[in-house]
């Protein structure tokens, strides 16, 4: 199973789409999909459903720092290598799918369902949203960036 699909599971399964980018990564980053889960899921509907930053960039992006990252300060270098890495995942993904904020990408205006309660995930609310799509795209892009850097 490709990390695009194994990605698309987890959302469709009930996981946010943070949960559902970084889970699909779990094993690679030597963590339990719980602990990840966990860690993960104030990041789902752009930030706690304030609908910001897309749940499956900060995915991409706690994956790239679990398996890129820096832990020295000082690290000027490394520093710099993560920031590339990180814009041009960015870069890829907007210019891709036009945005990196959430309510864009869901066409809503901003402070539109904002609510700290998540809808029920019924056919209709799969239907209508490109999250689960958007989820695959983001774990697609990132299993290609580390495999191939």
């Amino acid at each position: 199973m490709t990390k695009a699909e194994k990605a698309r599971e987890l959302f469709l399964s009930g996981y946010n789409c943070c949960q559902a980018v970084a889970g699909a990564f779990s094993e690679e980053m030597g963590m339990e999909l719980d602990v990840v889960t966990k860690i993960c899921s104030p990041f789902g509907g752009g930030f706690g459903r304030t609908r910001e930053v897309c749940g499956t960039v900060s995915g991409m992006m706690f994956v790239l720092g679990a398996l890129r990252g820096y832990n020295d300060p000082n690290a000027r270098e490394e520093k710099s290598r993560v920031y590339r890495e990180a814009q041009e995942l960015i870069n890829k993904f907007k210019e891709d799918n036009g945005s990196v904020i959430c309510r864009e990408l869901l066409g809503l205006q901003k402070g539109e369902d904002v609510s700290p309660v998540p809808l029920e995930r019924t056919g209709r609310y799969y239907k209508k949203r490109p999250c689960a799509e958007l989820c695959a795209y983001a774990a697609g892009l990132l299993e290609d960036k580390i495999g191939n850097n």
